[in-house]
């Protein structure tokens, strides 16, 4: 049973599983967009790929991903996915960290104006 699902203008995010300084997402980014390029504070991620083919920025390095594609974002690094594709690019992100809420976003660059 899912623990919250949340819309975005990008895609979509649903918690799969919450524990203290753990949460798990399945995250779905729609056909030709991404999310904002980014960095959290007080938390680490791990990706995994599991449908779907775009590019990961982390830090300086843009790598692309498909099906199967492990990702890792060091707490405070730099980081966006962007779906390339005609079909929707959905990762499974595992976050580690000491606080795991939403407002620990520092945007760099958002396709949709937010701050």
């Amino acid at each position: 049973m899912s623990l919250l699902f949340e819309e975005r203008s990008w895609g979509s995010y649903r918690v799969i599983h919450e524990e203290k300084d753990v949460h798990v997402k399945r995250i779905e980014v729609k056909p030709h967009l991404r999310f904002s390029l980014q960095k959290h504070l007080r938390r680490a991620e791990k990706w995994v790929v599991i449908a779907g083919a775009g590019i990961a920025t982390i830090g300086k390095k843009e790598i692309v991903v498909k099906k199967g594609s492990f990702a890792d974002i060091p707490l405070g690094e730099i980081h966006r996915m962007h779906n390339t594709g005609d079909t929707p690019l959905v990762f499974i992100e595992v976050q580690f960290g000491e606080y795991l809420g939403e407002d620990d976003i520092i945007r760099f660059e958002d396709d949709f104006g937010r701050k």
